[in-house]
């Protein structure tokens, strides 16, 4: 979770690419990248993870993401799910809170 945020902090659409799970559509890099570039990112903050160890294939984490959207804040409350796909977490889905 925290590498996909730093790539959008960073606006790393290839990145954010690589780290979805297989079989999800997916937005083209190169417009993940501008959208992401043009919010101004702040903070990240971690409320909970379940599971998401050494043994588990599946985890989740509760966040939230708090970015400027056009000089605006705008605050990303999300539970994500991951899988773990040839030893590597992947992004599965997001519910926003």
């Amino acid at each position: 979770m925290r590498s996909r945020y730093s790539a959008y902090a960073l606006g790393l659409g290839e990145y954010l690419v690589a780290t979805q799970a297989p079989g999800l559509g997916r937005e083209p890099a190169e417009a993940l990248s501008a959208w992401a570039r043009a919010m101004e990112w702040k903070e990240l903050k971690v409320l909970r993870t379940e599971r998401g160890g050494q043994a588990d294939a599946r985890g989740s984490v509760e966040f939230e993401a708090r970015y400027l959207e056009a000089g605006r804040p705008v605050v990303l409350h999300e539970v994500s799910r991951f899988v773990r796909f040839a030893g590597r977490w992947q992004y599965l889905s997001g519910k926003r809170r």
